[in-house]
């Protein structure tokens, strides 16, 4: 998940037990974002295709779940499937009274919850870190898993795990949903499932994408449809601390990034023809924007299409990103150049290369560590339509952030809720949700009585 922010949080949250890197453990500790390097895993995971090794060893690399043909290219691209159909993009003008609301308990009985998605006839599906995806229909936790692949997920760091689910945009017809987890080996997968009868088949796994992370912390770990139809991929910096092999900056490694590719062409997918480095010259094909250090939870305006990234900070700031509708793949959010809008320690970034700041930042005297989540476009709390809720994963605050007619942000605390924020979801109503990874429990956005 985020970064592991031991200290800190040792004080902040001063007697609680520190220990959700341990599978029994009941508590979990709160990310750190001055970690040491940690070696690497070296347990071997059977199940995984062997990786297509690149020239520097140090690179990430992607791992195809089936050999690509020898006269394919190997950067297939493709035009943008169908957009999904949107909502009216009406939006409040002003940040309304947070005291007209409140995050009432949903349902409990998790262990360590890190997403969720809505699959519909109020089942909701949960993650858990160790490897399980629970369901919770109409608020009760069911005994038995939607899917069971602790056989091949790495949990023992506390950013390490099963940390991100997407169905697929046609999941009803389908079934097929993506799963982004921890391997075995200590890195980064993402693979397709296929479910069907109220369960999913772990044999039916095909892996589209690894990502050997050097560290065991910055796993990123969020996975996002955006309305073109693509699939877009979080990834951290590959952890330690102050990304000391600049992946932020290297359009030659995945990490550091957001990608997107086309899970419904090529083998096992394709890059989107409209990708900046679409070709390969230049950077990555999969990369679609860089600059960023952990992106902890992405999302969409499901009525706009924007796009709004919680990402983790160093040791002083916290950031939320944000790309407009329609913008052009390739925006750089600065990282390390940057630390949110503030100078870190590359100093000034080269002539020429342009630096997206963020819409919103916090310093640490607010929190530790930013969980993004989710513009609020439900219909049973209209005084919120528009409103961009986020969070800080120590200390349960809740921000409401809205952009105005005008361009500009208004940004303020609507909720303290003691809980330990590990991610938002949303339902197909658009009505959101809380993750509470230390209760184990699901929080959900209501009307205060």
């Amino acid at each position: 998940m985020r970064l592991y922010r031991f200290v800190w949080i040792t004080l902040f949250l001063s007697g609680l037990a520190l220990s959700a890197c341990a599978p029994a453990a009941a508590t979990p500790s709160a990310p750190a974002n001055t970690a040491a390097p940690q070696s690497q895993p070296t347990a071997t995971d059977a199940a995984l295709a062997p990786s297509v090794t690149a020239a520097d060893p140090a690179l990430p690399t992607a791992t195809a779940a089936k050999p690509l043909a020898p006269d394919q290219d190997p950067y297939p691209t493709s035009a943008a499937p169908t957009l999904q159909p949107t909502l009216p993009a009406a939006t409040v003008s002003e940040l309304p009274d947070a005291s007209l609301f409140v995050w009432a308990p949903f349902s409990s009985g998790l262990t360590r919850p890190t997403d969720l998605a809505d699959v519909g006839g109020g089942r909701l599906l949960v993650l858990e870190q160790p490897g399980l995806v629970r369901v919770v229909e109409n608020g009760t936790l069911l005994p038995q898993p939607f899917l069971d692949i602790r056989d091949r997920v790495g949990s023992g760091g506390n950013e390490q795990g099963l940390l991100g689910i997407a169905l697929h945009p046609r999941y009803a017809e389908n079934g097929q949903f993506f799963l982004n987890y921890t391997n075995l080996n200590g890195d980064t997968t993402v693979s397709r499932f296929s479910a069907s009868g109220g369960s999913a088949d772990p044999g039916s796994e095909q892996i589209l994408l690894t990502v050997n992370q050097p560290y065991a912390n910055h796993n990123g770990g969020s996975l996002a449809f955006g309305p073109d139809g693509y699939l877009y991929i979080g990834m951290g910096d590959g952890g330690s601390a102050g990304d000391p092999q600049n992946y932020g900056q290297d359009m030659g490694a995945l990490l550091g990034k957001l990608l997107r590719i086309h899970v419904d062409a090529g083998d096992p997918y394709a890059i989107p023809a409209d990708n900046p480095y679409a070709d390969g010259s230049g950077g990555r094909a999969e990369i679609w924007a860089s600059g960023l250090r952990n992106p902890w939870r992405f999302s969409f305006d499901r009525a706009t299409g924007d796009l709004y990234i919680g990402d983790v900070g160093q040791n002083a700031w916290e950031e939320i990103d944000f790309q407009a509708a329609g913008t052009p793949g390739g925006v750089n959010f600065g990282w390390r150049y940057r630390e949110a809008a503030n100078p870190y320690s590359d100093g000034q970034p080269p002539a020429g290369l342009a630096l997206t700041d963020p819409v919103a930042q916090y310093p640490h005297s607010e929190g530790c560590s930013v969980t993004g989540g989710f513009v609020y476009r439900g219909a049973a709390l209209p005084e919120l339509n528009g409103v961009y809720l986020y969070g800080d994963y120590c200390n349960g605050r809740v921000w409401g952030l809205l952009r105005l007619a005008d361009g500009s942000w208004q940004n303020r605390t609507m909720f303290e809720t003691g809980a330990f924020l590990s991610s938002f979801g949303q339902d197909a109503s658009g009505e959101l949700y809380a993750l509470d990874q230390r209760a184990g429990a699901l929080l959900v956005l209501r009307r205060a009585e």
